[in-house]
């Protein structure tokens, strides 16, 4: 389950915030445009946030990890983000 702290680990200065929930949140990448859908499966011993990942609002998501906690998700998908910006930088300046 996602706690009070958990949830304003998130910063608003880099995800758009679309809902919050106690085991459900869904954010926008301002980097990017991608959407993130987090999932808190609450088990007997452990947390687990099951992430899934869209590319355009109009996609389906898709199974992107797993994490043991909201903070390593944010991790993930900041990890995520400078992959693809520097990918695409690449790509841009190679083309020149």
């Amino acid at each position: 389950m996602f706690d009070i702290k958990d949830l304003d680990a998130i910063s608003q200065e880099y995800f758009n915030i679309i809902c919050t929930g106690e085991y459900d949140v869904t954010v926008q990448s301002k980097n990017t445009g991608h959407f993130w859908y987090l999932h808190n499966v609450t088990q007997p011993n452990a947390n687990t946030c099951v992430i899934f990942h869209k590319h355009k609002y109009s996609h389906p998501y898709h199974l992107f990890g797993r994490a043991n906690t909201l903070r390593r998700v944010i991790r993930n998908i900041k990890s995520h983000d400078k992959w693809l910006l520097q990918r695409e930088y690449k790509r841009k300046t190679l083309k020149k």
